[in-house]
C-alpha cells in the first residue's frame, strides 16, 4: 500500500510517499511558483517516478498548506496546522510545542501525546518574522539567502531591529549599513527581531511546554534557531528536512485513512 501527501505552500511545495509501515519511500521539494496547480501535479509525478509508480499506485492522498484546494487529484484536503502536528509527532514523539515559520506566516502549536493539536497561535497578518522577511532583507544587504544564518552567528554586537514591518525594517537595515555597521551584526540584530516576534506568540499560548520542534524552511536558517534558543532557553529540535513535515503528517493521515 503506497500513501502521499502533498503540502502546497506559498514559496515551496513537498510531496512524500510513505508505505503501509511508515517508512519514507522519497520526497520532492518544489519552488511553487504562479501555478501551484501544475507544480503540485509535477511535484506528486517527480516523487513517483523514483519507485517508477504512478497516480493509480495510491491509495489515498491528502493534500495541505495554503494552496491545497488546487490540488484536484487529492483525496481529502486538511489544514496545514493539523498536518504539520502530526508530522512532528511522527518524528519527536516527545515533543509538546512546535515553531512553523513558513513563507508567509509564523505559526506555533501546542501538541499533546498523539500529536493532536491542544491549541495554536499565527501571525498570518504579516510577513515580519517569516521567510518572505529574510528574503527582504537579504535582498537589501546583497547577500544569499542560504548564507545569512551562518554568517549571523559570527555576531561581535548585539544590535536591535525595533521595526516589525518588513518595509519599515528594510529601511532601517539600509540605515544601519550607512551607518558602517557589519553585516554579521546586521544579520544577528535581524535574526533576533524574528527570534521576538516569534516569542511573542509563544507568550500568547502561556508560554513554552518542553520538548520544542522547528519545522519549515526557516528551520534551516541557525542564525534564527539560535536566537530562539537563546530567547526560549531549550534546545530545538529539527528534522533532517524540516520543509516536509507538513507533507509528512499528511501522508500519515492519508495511510490512516485506508489502514
Amino acid at each position: 500500500m503506497l500513501v502521499a501527501g502533498i503540502d502546497i505552500g506559498s514559496i515551496t511545495t513537498e510531496a512524500l510517499l510513505l508505505d503501509e509501515e511508515k517508512g519514507i519511500l522519497g520526497y520532492t521539494i518544489m519552488q511553487t511558483g504562479a501555478d501551484s496547480k501544475r507544480t503540485a501535479e509535477l511535484a506528486l509525478d517527480k516523487v513517483l517516478a523514483y519507485p517508477k509508480k504512478n497516480i493509480k499506485d495510491l491509495s489515498y492522498i491528502v493534500a495541505t498548506g495554503c494552496g491545497r484546494k488546487r490540488a484536484e487529484f487529492a483525496n481529502q484536503t486538511i489544514t496545514e496546522i493539523t498536518c504539520i502536528a502530526r508530522g512532528i509527532n511522527y518524528v519527536f514523539p516527545e515533543v509538546r510545542t512546535v515553531i512553523d515559520i513558513g513563507g508567509q506566516d509564523t505559526k506555533v502549536i501546542r501538541i499533546d501525546e498523539k500529536g493532536r493539536v491542544v491549541e495554536f497561535e499565527m501571525n498570518d497578518k504579516c510577513a515580519a518574522g517569516t521567510g518572505r522577511f529574510l528574503e527582504v532583507m537579504a535582498h537589501a544587504l546583497n547577500v544569499d539567502i542560504d548564507k545569512i544564518g551562518d554568517l549571523s552567528l559570527k555576531h561581535k554586537k548585539e544590535l536591535t531591529i525595533s521595526s516589525i514591518c518588513t518595509v519599515f525594517a528594510e529601511s532601517e537595515v539600509i540605515s544601519l549599513v550607512s551607518e558602517g555597521e557589519e553585516l554579521e551584526d546586521i544579520l544577528y540584530g535581524i535574526h533576533k527581531a524574528i527570534a521576538d516576534r516569534t516569542l511573542g506568540l509563544i507568550n500568547r499560548l502561556g508560554g513554552i511546554q518542553k520538548d520544542v520542534a522547528m519545522a519549515g524552511g526557516v528551520a534551516k536558517n541557525m542564525g534564527v534557531v539560535k536566537a530562539l534558543e537563546n530567547a526560549l532557553g531549550v534546545e530545538i529540535k529539527i528534522y533532517v528536512e524540516p520543509q516536509i513535515i507538513g507533507a509528512l503528517g499528511a501522508a500519515i493521515i492519508a495511510l490512516e485513512k485506508v489502514s
